[in-house]
Formats: structure tokens, sequence, C-alpha cells
């Protein structure tokens, strides 16, 4: 389902629905990050999505990056909770959302990166290359909290 992000937009509509959604900033063993190309929008993100009902944060986001590209993942810390109710997510079905997403670390533990019907492309990428590709901000500012090092979590 295509999907447009506002962010601070005065002309996004007005928000309608309020999602978990989990996601993960995976490294591998050459501490490159695992990205893939959306199929919805066609942006570069790092693997996510809503949680399910009967499944914790840790369990939907595992599932999550599973599910998308392949890579079976540990959970090793949390970069932070994204609330901001200035960016909104509509969707074609006229479900529009408030952002809440909470942005786990996670390492590789196995897996085989392929695709899915929500990942277009698959690829581990150098942290020094993620500014080459096509992000949304909101995404951007995530990746950018995960690299830098945080001690504590994000907040908003």
């Amino acid at each position: 389902m295509p999907k447009t992000d506002y962010y601070d937009d005065p002309q996004a509509p007005r928000a309608n629905s309020l999602v978990v959604a989990t996601a993960a900033i995976v490294r591998d063993e050459l501490d490159r990050v695992l990205m893939i190309e959306r199929t919805d929008n066609g942006l570069w993100a790092v693997p996510g999505g809503a949680q399910e009902i009967g499944e914790t944060t840790r369990e939907s986001v595992i599932r999550e990056v599973r599910e998308e590209t392949g890579i079976d993942v540990e959970v090793t810390g949390i970069v932070g909770i994204y609330s901001d109710p200035r960016h909104v997510i509509a969707y074609d079905d006229g479900e529009v959302r408030q952002e809440f997403s909470i942005v786990f670390h996670a390492k590789r533990i196995g897996g085989e990166p392929r695709t899915s019907s929500e990942s277009r492309q698959v690829h581990w990428v150098e942290p020094a290359k993620i500014d080459r590709l096509d992000i949304h901000p909101s995404m951007r500012l995530r990746i950018q909290h995960a690299l830098e090092g945080r001690t504590v979590p994000h907040l908003s």
C-alpha cells in the first residue's frame, strides 16, 4: 500500500490513527547498517513495521527484520522512541498515522539478505555511504542517533 510521509507540513492531512511501530538499526560484523529500499514509497529505510497484537516490541522488531530482509537479529538496546505529532504518514486507504516508532539497536545473528513484498532491495551499507541514499528526514534522524553512539535513548 503506497504511503506518503509528511513532516512539519501545514498541507499534511490530519492524523486519524496511532499504531505502535518498531524498527531496527542492525549492524553486521563489519559495522555496516542493514538498509532496505521500500516498495511502498521507493525510499531507503531501516527494516521495521507495525507491532501485532500478542507480541512484545522485541518480538515485533525481530519478526519485521526477518520478514523484510531474511536476516535474524538479536536486540541489543534502544535507540529511541519517536512520536513527533508533526510527522504523519498518509496511506492510500485514507488512514493517516501519527508517528509512533520504537527504534532498537540489533546485531545480525544469522540469515542471508533477501527481498520481500516490502523491500525492493536489501543491502549492508557502510555508515559513511548512508548519506548517498534517498532517505526520509525522520528516518535519517533515527539512523544518525544510532550511529552517534548515544548512551541515553532519544525520546520525542
